[in-house]
């Protein structure tokens, strides 16, 4: 009940309501930043998003996978990664008071993501696993 109430103190229902950003805003607003997104008050991960629509995004573990994104008419970013590449990631995009707020829409009931932090800086990614 408590998470209901700050929820809408938070993000008023107005704020809810708005458009989903087409894939030009979401690319202006992106393009060379690393954002990091958290859900209710945890962290969740990062994503860095490159020219060209290509993106790498890390669950904030030092591990990154590679991928790209594209938009549809339906004004949803899909995200396809090297590890999953025939399973894109859907997602609507709003600007909420200069953040991002982001929701799941591949079918599955998700909690929204919320921009955290935007740096220009590269997020942490280690190498690849070496030996055993």
């Amino acid at each position: 009940m408590w998470r209901a109430i700050i929820f809408l103190i938070v993000f008023p229902l107005g704020a809810v309501a708005q458009e989903r950003l087409t894939g030009d805003a979401f690319d202006a607003l992106t393009r060379g930043q690393t954002f990091y997104y958290g859900y209710d008050t945890e962290p969740y991960g990062a994503e860095l998003y490159h020219e060209d629509r290509r993106v790498q995004w890390s669950f904030l573990d030092g591990q990154c996978k590679e991928g790209y994104w594209y938009d549809t008419p339906e004004r949803l970013i899909c995200f396809v990664y090297e590890d999953r590449p025939d399973e894109p990631q859907c997602w609507a995009f709003h600007s909420e008071g200069g953040k991002l707020r982001a929701t799941f829409e591949n079918g599955a009931q998700a909690t929204p993501l919320y921009e955290i932090e935007k740096s220009d800086e590269p997020m942490l990614c280690l190498g690849p696993k070496i030996g055993v």
